[in-house]
Formats: C-alpha cells, structure tokens, sequence
C-alpha cells in the first residue's frame, strides 16, 4: 500500500472483508514508502499490489474479483486465467518465474496453448517461456503432454508443439516428431524437419 495512493483504501477494506469470511487466511498490509526494500525485492512497482496465493495482483480490483482470484487460488484453471491476463499484457518475466517456481504453472500454461481461443499476445508470451525453458527438466517433464497436442485438430497448435518438443533436446521427443513429416500442413512439416535437426532428436 502506498501513502498517497487514492485506490489503496478501497482494495485494503476489499481485503479486509475476505479475511472476515475466511477466503483468505491471512492478511498483512505493507506501506512501500515504510519497507522500501522489501517493495523492491517484491518487485511492486506500482499500488495498490496484492498477492494472493501465486497471484499478484497490480491495480485497483474490486471485493468480488479479489475473491474471485482467492476461489481460483492453486487451481490450474486459476492459473491459467492468471497467465493469460499476465501474458496478454506483456508480464513475460514474470511469467516465467512462475511457470519455473510453481509446480502446476506448465501444466496450466500447455492448456492455455492448446485452447485455440487464446489470443496472439498471449501465445507470444507462450513462445517466449517455452524458448526460456529450453532444455530444462520442467520441458522435458512435459514430454507426453506436448506429444499429445501433435494431434491437434490446429496445425498453428501441431507445428508449435513440434517446435516446443526440439526444445526439450531429448530423444523421447523424436517419436512424436517424425509422425509429423507427413503432416498434411506443410509448415508443420517444415517444422518437423527443422525439429529433426536439433540436437538430441535425430
């Protein structure tokens, strides 16, 4: 919370209200212009800030979408609508962070990959942690997943998963590329052959 800050009384007595009924189990407040160190290692650079389980929030929010967020609060279908508000509004950094410090996040974030209904700057945002993750274990863990969506009824989907999957480096990855060499898109099979070139899945 902030000193000056017009909107901070509002989203505090929201807060305060949550931890009344027991949506939130905890609540502490802090005054940036009191802690201004742990703001910056907090990484709040604007008020009112509030995180709720995994999500932190920026700006002037309402009781009912805090509680809202406080419902969804380790859920994957929460995490999916927190990576696609943090994705769509360009949050990349802090996206990643999550997907590599939250379990559940890259389970989250490949089903928010699949549903063709997400919008371009989030599948940007998608590309860009995929690309950040590149052969790391939390990639590889998502092998099976990522094969399963080389079926996908939408090429875009098929050929990014292909790509995704040459990100991983791991061989198991190479069984749900080379299926795609016939892939009735040809930039699907383009990816494929480029995908079969990468190190670890030849």
């Amino acid at each position: 919370m902030g000193k000056r800050c017009p909107y901070c009384p509002t989203v505090l007595q929201a807060l305060q209200a949550l931890a009344a009924t027991g949506a939130i189990s905890k609540l502490e407040t802090v005054v940036i212009e009191d802690n201004p160190e742990l703001a910056a290692e907090l990484g709040v650079r604007s008020v009112p800030w509030v995180r709720i389980g995994p999500y932190e929030l920026a700006g002037l929010r309402s009781e009912q979408e805090l509680r809202e967020w406080a419902d969804k609060a380790g859920s994957e279908a929460g995490l999916m609508s927190y990576l696609d508000e943090l994705l769509s509004s360009g949050g990349i950094n802090k996206g990643i962070a999550l997907v590599r410090n939250e379990p559940q996040a890259i389970h989250a974030l490949l089903s928010l990959f699949a549903n063709p209904d997400t919008q371009l700057n989030t599948r940007i945002g998608i590309s860009a942690i995929m690309e950040d993750l590149e052969g790391s274990e939390l990639l590889t863990g998502v092998i099976e997943q990522l094969g399963k969506l080389t079926t996908h009824a939408e090429a875009s989907i098929r050929g990014d998963a292909c790509h995704y999957l040459a990100l991983s480096g791991d061989n198991k990855a190479t069984s749900f590329i080379r299926p795609l060499l016939e892939d009735p898109d040809a930039d699907v099979r383009e990816i494929a052959r480029e995908s079969l070139e990468k190190p670890g899945t030849t």
